[in-house]
């Protein structure tokens, strides 16, 4: 009787794939272990077991699989069920949200080796660079394509290494590597012999010669009397001033055993402090939370800024954990973990765990193995969006804070997720509760929570009685024509950063665009650098004097001179936090001025540096983009500057209005968070546009109402479900092409519920032209079905000949 398993390979293909197995690792096996297996002539993979079988596939020869990697499972059963939800709703393959989940560490794949062909003599057929490939052959049994690459200088080397091919001088091989390598940790123990007294004065009478390692001996005593304990190798060799060749020579003469055990490479301290008392309007809220769940799964917290959500949060994570339950603490931004990490680790110790992106593979890997390991250390986990899709096994609690944020929606690549409604299925999945927070939420969720699909509790105070900031507009159009500009400052708001400045206060400066300029251009001919691979201006960066593309990381150096023209009259047009900074630093050269955008935060601990600079009071002026915006607390400021509102507000997409609101209320929320009153300033040049005026007033009501009717007119959600498909293709004819067929073929399936094909804002990046449609299905119509349409055409599509290599983008709520 033969035996088989299906597997998940981490591959964009929608099937699952079908592998011969011998009854001795049947018996080894089990759904959601890690098995190696061949795949197409050479390639060696990871894959996941999903069930056994007996059933042969008919389409192929099931191959047997190379080699099993796990003694137990490392996905669940229930991490299994959601990623299928996953797949199926967003319209990807389960091969995508597995490659998404796993850390790659734990994705063990082939790396395609060279080595010499044993038969090939004749050196008179080689190029000089195959002669080097040649030699170093002579010299290396394996070559990686990494190392052909640095021995002949050249980026691509696929076309040189087929040439070698043809020539029968080299052959190629897959070899498996290993990328995840526990931290080990060297731990220093008495040899059990030496616990006799007389044995251990012989010894020591021995080494009257040995000065040092007598040292080292009396200060393990020193620490460890009795002898019995374990010692960390580093901490005996810090403290007895000794060296690692002394610990050694110990070591060889059999005193002291030597040894290495993995530990976490995050340590957190256990020392923990009490809860804080909540107030009294904190307290009627938690009371009303609670309330809430028995009847509902999601609750929606609208609690105005700086009024105390956390402490609730706090409350609730203290609940479940006394249920022995996990609790996910979801964040849009990896920048606001860096406080909350803080303070939940003051609370919770080293219950908390962190998983996001800046943190490196094995630190990722160590958390993955701490929640299968069911271990204290990952009773909490706090991260970004891919943090949901951890192997949770007793989830309780799923908290999303900032649920309005649009960074919770992962748009590229596959799977394009929006983590905030799969944290809501993950909860169902566990029979979990989920607590949606925000000051500012989104109108889908605030029309839920209407509609009592979820429960509402409001926080309408701020904590400490603190009032909200007053907002001030100013109109850049009147200032201008009255000169009361200085630069990018209007006199009203550089008045009030000295005035917060004397009152030894500090300024939050907000401007959504990073860099010193973004647009470069020459006033002699009008030419503007753009990028070759996108249809974009490049942007300068004065800092490392170059012209940049924000879409594909193509950089030039700047030249004084215009490429078109040749005259040397380029200028820069609009600003960029890098300028505002430069121009502050002109205007208060006294004044020590901060940056925080996606330049300044690229390192692992970055965020950590600019955020604690700035709270500590090293940084009077914080300048930077909208990752300010969300959810920081700093006690000391008491203005915020916006230098211009307007560009958010005309971006050409239906949620820019309700975005707009959420990030100018949100940026004025830092402001005023302790007892001092706070100030914002606006600056724009349309003071009654109709989103201002209610940022103005706080009027979140007003702005939900608003936008909804002009919803509801216009058909977008929360009364119709988007799915927006996007065509790319390098040819713009093939593209073009391939679009019209494609609008034909939605006309007659999906008649008028299909809009397009139409150009984006940005028609070409990375060298791909794009085009888009938008399928508007009503609310009370089954997608599944209308999915499965839409799948069956793509398959249509791309089996055309013409039209197999445009890649058929399919984004389910691509808002």
């Amino acid at each position: 009787m033969e035996l088989f398993i299906d597997v998940i390979l981490p591959i964009p293909l929608q099937k699952l794939f079908t592998y011969k197995i011998t009854d001795v690792e049947a018996s080894q096996l089990t759904p959601g272990m890690r098995v190696v297996v061949p795949f197409g002539k050479s390639k060696l993979y990871t894959a996941i077991v999903e069930n056994s079988h007996q059933l042969a596939p008919t389409a192929y020869q099931a191959k047997p699989i190379y080699q099993i990697l796990d003694k137990s499972p490392i996905i669940t059963k229930k991490q299994l069920q959601h990623w299928q939800w996953i797949a199926a709703y967003y319209c990807c393959t389960l091969g995508e949200v597995m490659r998404a989940a796993l850390p790659s560490a734990l994705l063990l794949e082939s790396e395609t080796l060279v080595v010499k062909n044993q038969l090939f003599n004749d050196e008179s057929l080689l190029t000089d660079g195959e002669f080097l490939i040649f030699e170093a052959l002579q010299h290396q049994a394996e070559l990686k394509i990494s190392d052909i690459s640095n021995i002949i200088q050249r980026k691509t080397v696929v076309g040189f290494i087929q040439q070698m091919l043809n020539k029968g001088l080299i052959e190629l091989k897959e070899s498996l590597y290993q990328k995840y390598k526990p931290k080990l940790e060297k731990y220093v123990k008495l040899n059990p012999k030496y616990h006799n007294s007389n044995a251990l004065n012989t010894f020591l009478n021995d080494l009257k010669k040995a000065p040092k390692q007598s040292a080292l001996i009396l200060q393990f005593f020193a620490l460890n009397p009795k002898g019995t304990k374990t010692l960390v190798a580093n901490d005996l060799l810090t403290k007895a001033q000794s060296s690692v060749a002394v610990l050694n020579a110990l070591h060889e003469k059999e005193f002291f055993e030597v040894f290495y055990e993995p530990v976490d490479r995050i340590q957190n301290s256990d020392e923990t402090v009490g809860l804080k008392s909540l107030s009294k309007t904190q307290q009627v809220a938690l009371n009303h939370l609670k309330k809430a769940f028995l009847k509902h799964d999601v609750c929606l917290l609208h609690g105005v800024t700086s009024s105390g959500k956390t402490e609730l949060y706090v409350s609730l994570i203290q609940e479940a954990l006394k249920q022995n339950k996990q609790v996910l603490f979801l964040l849009p931004e990896i920048a606001l973990t860096t406080q909350l990490i803080i303070r939940l680790r003051a609370y919770f110790g080293t219950s908390l765990a962190v998983f996001h992106s800046k943190y490196s593979l094995n630190e990722r890997v160590e958390v993955w193995q701490n929640l299968m390991g069911h271990t204290e250390k990952a009773q909490i986990i706090i991260g970004a969006r891919s943090a949901l899709l951890l192997p949770f096994s007793n989830l309780g609690l799923i908290i999303v804070d900032e649920e309005h944020e649009n960074s919770y929606k992962q748009f590229e690549p596959a799977p394009r997720y929006h983590a905030r409604d799969a944290a809501i299925v993950l909860a169902s999945i566990h029979q979990a509760k989920v607590v949606l927070g925000s000051a500012t939420p989104s109108i889908e969720t605030y029309y839920n929570a209407q509609k009592n699909k979820y429960a509402l509790v409001e926080l309408s105070e701020r904590f400490g009685d603190g009032l909200l900031p007053k907002i001030e507009l100013i109109n850049l159009k009147e200032t201008y024509k009255k000169k009361q500009m200085n630069g990018f400052f209007s006199n009203q708001l550089l008045e009030e950063i000295k005035r917060a400045l004397s009152n030894q206060n500090q300024i939050i400066l907000f401007q959504n665009r990073r860099g010193y300029a973004p647009i470069m251009s020459c006033t002699s001919c009008g030419v503007v650098p753009h990028c070759p691979n996108c249809d974009v201006s490049l942007t300068f960066h004065k800092l490392k004097n170059s012209l940049q593309c924000h879409y594909c990381g193509y950089s030039e150096p700047l030249v004084t001179n215009c490429k078109a023209c040749g005259n040397a009259t380029l200028t820069t047009q609009g600003f960029g936090t890098e300028q505002i900074v430069a121009a502050l630093q002109e205007l208060l050269p006294e004044v020590p001025i901060g940056r925080m955008d996606f330049d300044t935060t690229r390192g692992k601990y970055s965020y950590q540096k600019i955020i604690n600079d700035f709270q500590l009071g090293n940084t009077k002026i914080l300048v930077g983009t909208q990752m300010l915006s969300k959810g920081l607390d700093f006690s000391n400021v008491t203005l915020v500057g916006v230098l211009q509102a307007d560009s958010m507000l005309n971006f050409p997409d239906f949620r820019a209005h309700e975005h707009s609101f959420q990030l100018l209320q949100q940026v004025a929320g830092r402001s005023g968070r302790s007892a001092s009153n706070g100030r914002v300033v606006i600056q724009t040049y349309n003071p009654f546009h109709q989103i201002l005026k209610q940022v103005q007033a706080h009027a979140y009501l007003q702005m939900y109402q608003e936008q909804l009717s002009e919803r509801k007119q216009h058909r977008y959600p929360p009364f119709v479900r988007l799915v927006k498909i996007i065509l790319k293709h390098k040819n713009a004819h093939t593209l073009f092409n391939a679009s019209e067929w494609l609008a034909k073929s939605f006309a007659i399936t999906f008649k008028d519920e299909a809009l397009g094909p139409s150009d984006p804002p940005i028609p070409r990046i990375r060298n791909l032209y794009a085009k888009t449609f938008l399928l508007k299905f009503p609310k009370n119509q089954q997608l599944e079905n209308s999915k499965r349409a839409l799948l069956i055409i793509k398959d249509r599509f791309l089996a055309i000949s013409e039209f197999k290599s445009v890649r058929f983008i399919i984004d389910v709520d691509n808002y």
